[in-house]
């Protein structure tokens, strides 16, 4: 081959490789929940999320060692507060809220979105995170440090570079 074909060749592969980098790129946005350490931004998690996935925070009271659910639904980039669970009153439950008793357990449907959330999980509440049909240890996976939550967008060719990444 000769130089000035190998030149064309690779000018070629190059505006090919733009193509398909750039096409990537462009598809729709997949959203995923993102964990992060809330102190150094070192992503501890990542799980893909749709419209209306449900993602709940489960702890046990520190005070009154009964269990508490909030959950919450993915809109869009932001978390809605659907629901709140408790079993009994205690420091930082709704107690003016207009609940419902499900089963023995209060009921109370918040208002609420947040673009993020912040939650300190600890080895007494023993914080679980559920998002869809799996659940996660914060604990462990935090190290009992304090935790950022956020829905993200990303594309599908960053989503791709990033399990590449992760596999060097």
């Amino acid at each position: 081959m000769t130089p000035r074909r190998t030149a064309r060749s690779l000018a070629g592969l190059a505006v090919l490789v733009l193509l398909v980098a750039g096409a990537g790129a462009a598809t729709p946005d997949d959203r995923v929940l993102t964990v992060e350490d809330a102190e150094t931004g070192e992503t501890l998690l990542t799980v893909p999320v749709s419209e209306g996935t449900p993602v709940a925070l489960e702890y046990t009271h520190s005070v009154e060692k009964t269990r508490v659910l909030d959950g919450y639904a993915v809109d869009g980039t932001n978390l809605t507060m659907t629901r709140m669970e408790f079993e009994s009153y205690g420091a930082g439950l709704p107690a003016r809220a207009d609940v419902t008793v499900e089963n023995g357990t209060f009921v109370f449907d918040p208002e609420g979105t947040y673009e993020e959330l912040y939650v300190k999980p600890g080895h007494v509440a023993g914080h679980e995170l559920r998002v869809g049909d799996e659940t996660y240890d914060l604990v462990a996976l935090s190290d009992a440090r304090s935790v950022r939550l956020a829905v993200e967008r990303r594309s599908a060719l960053s989503h791709a570079l990033s399990l590449a990444g992760s596999k060097l």
